[in-house]
């Protein structure tokens, strides 16, 4: 496939969310960029915000499994991976699967879960599998997490490991509507849901075909150099404990060849890095003694580092 069949692609997807998810594309981009990059997608905003309808609207407009596990603080981790019960019949076990074996999972209010509950994704998010009573099974292709988590000042909420949150690969917000907007949006669900009339626009083929060419994106080493120097910065940053994993400047070159073949472009460009970077990394900064908001700091972050000029497409 070639990127050009990547944008075309990406632009129905986007259209067909716009129906349900108002002033929303710019969230709808940023998630199918983590399914073709592989990655996961936490969802962070004050109840009533659209968290959920957003992530049920993207999981339709794939034509592909997709399952919704509500978190709640008496769930356990079989739960969500499944486990093996006993059957009189044939005095076998036999193994009931959990609803992470899908294609897309929705994980709603994860952080209304104990820690417990919220670490038994971390197997299946990272390595693609899940191990039950010693048996390690794998998880079907694509998989994606799109979890929804309201801000900690809410009650009834744990806060998410470190390890779990470095296993997402961004985390976004739905943001403020506008006057328009919210007039909009009360238009729109005046009537039948209009989650109900949307239809598949993106099959599983296409999503492997889609990340092939992504993969084929050139990342020129002025790029690289660029998106390293970010990370270091980060380490640097007054008021930051340490510097991001290496997982997160692996994640961040791959959401940019991805964005950029969304684009319709076979090389990043250093606009790629700039807009995915907060995103990518902001969530992972582990910060003391001050109120600063994450995405602000990395917005100076970037800011310190020197933009290169080279020609990226060679």
């Amino acid at each position: 496939m070639e990127v050009t069949e990547v944008q075309k692609i990406t632009q129905n997807v986007i259209a067909e969310a716009s129906k349900v998810v108002i002033a929303g594309e710019a969230v709808v981009e940023k998630l199918l960029v983590a399914l073709l990059a592989g990655g996961h997608v936490l969802l962070e905003d004050r109840p009533g915000s659209g968290k959920t309808t957003l992530a049920k609207t993207f999981a339709r407009l794939l034509d592909v499994e997709q399952k919704r596990v509500q978190f709640t603080p008496d769930l356990m981790p079989s739960d969500i991976t499944g486990l093996n019960v006993y059957s009189q019949k044939d005095g076998e076990f036999h193994l009931v699967k959990g609803p992470v074996f899908t294609n897309v999972l929705l994980a709603d209010e994860i952080n209304r879960a104990t820690p417990r509950t919220q670490a038994s994704l971390l197997e299946a998010m990272e390595e693609k599998q899940v191990t039950i009573d010693g048996e390690t099974l794998p998880l079907a292709e694509p998989f994606l997490v799109v979890a929804t988590e309201n801000p900690i000042e809410t009650t009834g909420t744990y806060p998410l490991p470190e390890a779990q949150v470095d296993r997402f690969m961004m985390k976004l917000s739905m943001g403020q509507l506008d006057t328009q907007a919210k007039l909009h949006v009360m238009e729109t669900f005046m009537g039948e849901h209009p989650l109900l009339s949307l239809k598949p626009v993106c099959t599983a083929e296409q999503i492997a075909q889609m990340r092939e060419a992504a993969r084929t994106v050139t990342v020129h080493p002025c790029i690289r150099e660029y998106i390293v120097q970010i990370v270091e910065e980060t380490g640097k940053n007054q008021g930051v404990m340490t510097e991001v994993s290496t997982r997160a400047m692996l994640a961040l070159v791959r959401a940019s060849q991805c964005y950029a073949a969304m684009q319709g472009r076979t090389y990043v460009i250093p606009d790629d890095v700039k807009l995915l970077a907060p995103c990518v990394l902001a969530h992972r900064l582990l910060t003391y003694g001050s109120t600063k908001d994450n995405n602000e700091r990395m917005q100076e972050i970037i800011a310190t580092v020197e933009v290169p000029v080279e020609d990226w497409k060679q």
